[in-house]
């Protein structure tokens, strides 16, 4: 092969050819190169007062991809980094790789070669198969010195794959930044540990005693765990002790994934960091604590919901991440159908009456209920939510947090809330037959009540109800109507294709093709956005279940819940798996996600 450089006329010439430029892009870069490049410089130095020397870094590629320029007849809407060194990958013949950190071994990537040799040359171990280490270039021109080297260190055959910039040095700087603070954590103690065969042993064991909160180590891998979370749009950090080590698990759309393996000497470090931070007690250790930690990430507040529990071998730690923008969001944006939408609003806006939210745990009811209160929400209004634990602190509600410890329960608070001149009120959950007699108590005398069940559909929550206690009668005297859902994964944007669901397929989803033979649907290649998976994000599905007269009769009947879904149907309820499917029709989830989430009618 030549030798060639990445330079500005290989560069454009390079996407001309590929047709990822025009003929008018490139005569614009070719005049003003000089000049955004200096933008560029100009720029990053103003981001990065702290370190001006890599402002005269910035390569042709980073130039190029400043631009943003519009892309022809592609998918993709502009040109970016990614597509640039796609091109270049081709061109030199190497398979281009889009680093997931998900996917990587801390210790190949950290073990085999010096951070300062990584960061000079811009290389970085990402797998080792067998005896092959596949390894991440950005200069695919300049490769022979460097990764001769990398064999001769590692002892290892190459095979060499072309990655960003942005994402090679984003690799470095947290990766390595992460494994110093493990390791600097870790030769902190290095008194022998006890191996927890059962949670007695872990009682006695008092290593974390010895923790300093203050470390810097543990205070830069737990900040860095946190970051890494919203970066990866994690809901929930799962820290969890096993026998010889400690597992790091993140849940993305609603799936874990394992992240890290760490030590297992630093993981009281950790556990007593995290407590530290949400202000729980660092020597109770027996029992499960909640709390919270409210930070800023990217110029905006976000609150973590901390819950530790003891399990067999040390105590597991779980940090659930709530994202106001998600929490509180329009009603029109939530997902409802339109007509279920006039039913829902329909519901929220009567003077008094209680309204339902069901669905199993991860469904989205709290946000739900959430937006709703900040929907019907006023100055004129006194809203009081009683929660377990409270899952957002918002401003313009009185929010209660249930705490059993001083006997502040859901029951005992809502006889003392009903004295309180409350317009709305919010209960977590009906969990137990005395908290539903005082919601039922509080709809009859005049107030509008939200709260929730776990029950599977709408229907299920009427029999629920009977079930706690409350006499038919006074269910149907202050139901106003049940709204079930669920989280459906979405499509994949990036790498969407159209397919076509057989005859077959069809039935099996209780489809009806009326007179076709197959039906166009769309699903996920699989690609860097999504991991691999063919899901990116994910979507509400509702089922809303007004409750009319003629369900009423039926509860003081004492009729079974088949009975009162066969009756909602036929007034015009849309199901789960309905509006399930509408959702697959428009291409925004797949079949099997519906057969998945929704159960069969």
């Amino acid at each position: 092969m030549a030798f060639r450089k990445m330079t500005q006329d290989y560069l454009v010439k390079l996407l001309l050819e590929k047709g990822l430029l025009s003929e008018d892009q490139v005569v614009h870069v070719q005049k003003s190169f000089k000049t955004q490049r200096k933008k560029l410089v100009r720029k990053y130095r103003q981001e990065n007062v702290s370190d001006q020397r890599q402002a005269e870094d910035i390569s042709s590629v980073d130039v190029l991809a400043s631009y943003a320029l519009p892309l022809v007849g592609r998918k993709e809407k502009i040109l970016t980094e990614d597509l640039i060194m796609k091109a270049v990958a081709e061109d030199a013949g190497l398979p281009f790789r889009k680093i997931d950190p998900l996917e990587l071994d801390l210790d190949i990537v950290t073990k085999t070669l010096p951070r300062s040799f990584a960061l000079k040359h811009l290389v970085v171990p990402v797998e080792l198969v067998d005896d092959t280490l596949e390894v991440a270039i950005y200069n695919p021109f300049n490769r022979g010195a460097v990764l001769d080297d990398v064999r001769r260190v590692s002892k290892y055959d190459i095979k060499p794959v072309l990655s960003t910039k942005t994402d090679i040095k984003k690799l470095i700087s947290e990766f390595y930044g992460f494994k110093t603070s493990i390791i600097g954590a870790e030769g902190q103690f290095t008194t022998p540990q006890v191996d927890l065969g059962n949670l007695e042993q872990y009682v006695r064991l008092r290593s974390t005693e010895e923790i300093q909160a203050t470390d810097q180590h543990i205070k830069n891998a737990v900040d860095y765990l946190i970051g890494y979370a919203f970066e990866q749009r994690a809901s929930d950090i799962h820290i969890e002790p096993k026998r010889n080590e400690t597992l790091i698990r993140m849940r993305i759309d609603g799936i874990l994934h394992n992240v890290y393996r760490l030590p297992k000497t630093i993981h009281p470090a950790i556990v007593s960091r995290i407590k530290t931070l949400s202000r729980l007690d660092m020597a109770e250790k027996r029992r499960p604590q909640d709390g919270r930690i409210k930070i800023e990430h990217q110029e905006q507040e976000a609150e973590i919901r901390v819950s530790t529990v003891p399990v067999a071998f040390g105590e597991k730690a779980v940090l659930r991440i709530l994202n106001p923008e998600i929490l509180f969001q329009d009603l029109d944006n939530l997902g409802l159908a339109p007509s279920d939408l006039i039913k829902y609003k329909d519901f929220i806006h009567r003077p008094h009456g209680i309204n339902l939210v069901t669905g199993p745990t991860g469904s989205g009811k709290s946000t739900t209920l959430y937006s709703t209160l900040r929907h019907i929400g006023s100055p004129e209004k006194n809203i009081t939510t009683i929660e377990d634990p409270i899952e957002m602190v918002f401003e313009d509600f009185n929010q209660i947090g249930v705490q059993p410890q001083v006997d502040i329960t859901f029951a005992n608070i809502l006889r003392y809330v009903l004295r309180q001149d409350p317009d709305i009120i919010m209960i977590g959950e009906l969990r137990d037959s005395e908290t539903a007699e005082y919601a039922i108590q509080a709809a009859l005398t005049g107030h509008l009540v939200l709260s929730t069940l776990h029950t599977n559909d709408a229907p299920l929550a009427i029999t629920r109800m009977i079930d706690l206690g409350v006499k038919p009668f006074l269910v149907a005297s202050t139901l106003i109507g049940v709204e079930a859902q669920r989280l459906l994964r979405c499509v994949c944007v990036h790498c969407k294709e159209d397919f076509f669901l057989t005859q077959e397929e069809a039935l099996n989803l209780g489809l009806k093709l009326k007179g076709q033979d197959k039906i166009k649907l769309s699903r996920g290649r699989g690609c860097e956005k999504c991991r691999g998976t063919g899901y990116l994000g994910r979507r509400a599905i509702f089922e809303v279940m007004p409750y009319s007269e003629k369900l009423k009769q039926m509860t003081l009947a004492n009729q079974e819940a088949s009975a009162l879904r066969a009756v909602a149907k036929s007034e015009g309820m849309i199901s789960l798996r309905e509006n399930a499917l509408r959702l697959m029709l428009q291409g925004i989830t797949t079949y099997q996600e519906v057969l998945q989430v929704t159960a069969e009618e």
